[in-house]
């Protein structure tokens, strides 16, 4: 009994001198259940909300106020111009606007009914359904309240009309698509960069290469653009598979898909490259990539759950997760057709990450080897 207890204590130091596991068994489940737990929610929060009310009556008031009062709604926006609508989706500004029929206290008060027109960014089929049954659950219970004072026989009937733009079928592959394109990009360019060249270190080639007349950075971009090569390649299939077998549409320019996809390949090579800097085997570039990467890719990126309706803490977190900005520039130009205009700032910042990773990542990499 004795050499068995011996046996186990050996292995608790082992455990604890290892400071990957350690890491593995004390802090991956405590960030888990805080991604789980705050991150993954079907509610939805801080409805961003447009009116647009042409007789601006005191009904339209009592309804507006009824919504601004309502803690799931956020009201951004008074729309004096039907064409201010439009401008608000493509800015991503908001996330329904109600529209009021002309004359709407009038026709509700002596016809006892009247129209809302409820239109509804569709992109995220999900999110647009529970808005849709938030809000028609809001004028239903506004309506009921003006029931017990109608003089009308019958009483009020206020007319939700639903219009959803950019995916007006509901389709989830719009949503899917997008989202699992990030998703393989980031995984494959990361997690085969990082490996390549850590199996160079293993086998101790790494440092026959570098003696040879070229330069470490030439080495290590020599080894990266086939990567890079493939994940184009990549891109490619997904977007014929995603045409003509999903039925996704490509509704904007072909050419800025291309390009903010190679740049965001480009971005995951580099992190790919930063993993291979700290490591020193296959098995911790796997976990590192795999496990480090896929789950802010899926849960923090707004590839399956809404970032608005997470907490400040994690909202800000996902504003480091390179995915974030691609999947919400992807769907902007794939399925919502906006011009470039309108993702010059995820441009940006996808351009920027990618600067700062392969400048740190190369310093990382060359004083390693040295």
């Amino acid at each position: 009994m004795k050499q068995f207890f011996a046996f186990v204590r050996k292995e608790f130091y082992h455990i604890f001198r290892d400071r990957r596991t350690m890491l593995i068994l004390l802090a991956m489940p405590i960030v888990l259940i805080i991604l789980f737990g705050f991150a993954i929610t079907t509610e939805v929060n801080n409805i961003r909300m447009g009116i647009f009310a042409p007789s601006n009556d005191d009904l339209t008031r009592q309804i507006t106020d009824r919504f601004q009062s309502n803690p799931y709604f956020d009201l951004v926006a008074f729309v004096t111009d039907p064409q201010q609508i439009e401008t608000l989706f493509r800015k991503n500004e908001a996330d329904i606007v109600l529209v009021f029929e002309e004359d709407f206290q009038n026709n509700l008060l002596h016809t006892g009914t009247a129209a809302v027109q409820l239109i509804i960014d569709g992109s995220e089929p999900n999110t647009a359904s529970t808005i849709n049954n938030y809000t028609s659950s809001v004028l239903s219970y506004i309506q009921q309240e003006l029931a017990g004072t109608s003089s009308v026989s019958g009483g009020f009937a206020i007319v939700p009309q639903v219009k959803l733009l950019y995916n007006p079928q509901m389709k989830s592959s719009y949503t899917f698509v997008p989202g699992v394109m990030g998703l393989i990009l980031m995984l494959i360019c990361a997690m085969m960069t990082s490996i390549s060249i850590v199996r160079e270190k293993e086998r101790g080639t790494m440092e026959v290469l570098l003696v040879s007349p070229m330069r470490p950075i030439g080495i290590i971009l020599a080894k990266v653009v086939p990567y890079f090569c493939i994940s184009a390649f990549n891109v490619v299939t997904i977007l014929l598979l995603a045409v003509y077998v999903l039925d996704v549409p490509l509704a904007g320019s072909l050419f800025w898909i291309s390009v903010l996809s190679l740049i965001y390949i480009f971005v995951a090579l580099a992190l790919g490259i930063m993993i291979s800097s700290v490591v020193d085997n296959q098995v911790s570039a796997m976990l590192a990539s795999a496990m480090g990467l896929m789950m802010p890719v899926m849960i923090l990126s707004g590839m399956i759950f809404p970032i608005e309706n997470m907490p400040n803490i994690l909202q800000w977190l996902s504003n480091i997760v390179p995915a974030r900005w691609y999947i919400t520039a992807i769907k902007k130009v794939m399925i919502e057709g906006l011009p470039v205009r309108f993702i010059l700032k995820e441009l940006g910042i996808l351009s920027l990450m990618g600067v700062v990773l392969i400048t740190v990542s190369l310093k990382l990499f060359k004083n390693r080897l040295e």
